[in-house]
């Protein structure tokens, strides 16, 4: 494991049984504290430099996506689109629902935006459906999905979502924890 994936793990704070039982949510609170330097270069590291040049606009998903494709849109001097639960965005929206690992949800984006060459980010991969659902968003506006960069991936939970993905972590790559 390279000293950067410990480090970046060694703020990440693991927290059992949220949102519901069963589910372990991963904070990233910690890492986005102090360490927004280390956090961007290991995103802009994950994503080829040939998508990163091509790119036209990041897809930000709600909400610690917003704060990912926040820094990559600056990092990089490219757009930002983002992507809302239903009624956060002023219409004309294109939605569309989909299921998570705790529930179900609708995500919109806006209808007015031109079509671009785009990458999807988000914080976490899991099940895929916030992805699948992004994608298919994506679509229906005529963007052009370029692939996706996943600050942690969780590969057992999902299968693959046809479509490149680029991570930061996986939850193999974590440190092991000694018991106290």
């Amino acid at each position: 494991m390279s000293n950067m994936s410990t480090s970046l793990w060694s703020h990440i704070r693991t927290v059992q049984d949220f949102p519901k039982p069963g589910i372990c949510f991963f904070d990233l609170t910690p890492l986005f504290m102090n360490n927004i330097g280390a956090l961007t270069d290991a995103l802009i590291a994950s994503i080829p430099a040939e998508k990163l040049e091509e790119v036209d606009s990041f897809i930000a998903v709600e909400a610690r996506g917003f704060v990912l494709a926040s820094l990559l849109a600056q990092r990089t001097g490219k757009g930002l689109l983002l992507v809302r639960k239903a009624g956060k965005l002023p219409p004309p929206v294109v939605g569309v629902g989909y299921s998570l690992e705790y529930g179900l949800d609708r995500l919109e984006m806006s209808a007015e935006v031109q079509s671009k060459k785009v990458i999807i980010v988000d914080d976490v991969l899991a099940t895929g459906g916030t992805l699948k659902a992004v994608r298919e968003l994506a679509a229906k506006c005529n963007h052009e999905v370029l692939g996706a960069s996943i600050f942690l991936d969780l590969p057992d939970l999902h299968n693959d979502l046809g479509l490149d993905i680029w991570t930061v972590l996986d939850d193999k790559s974590k440190p092991e924890v000694e018991a106290a």
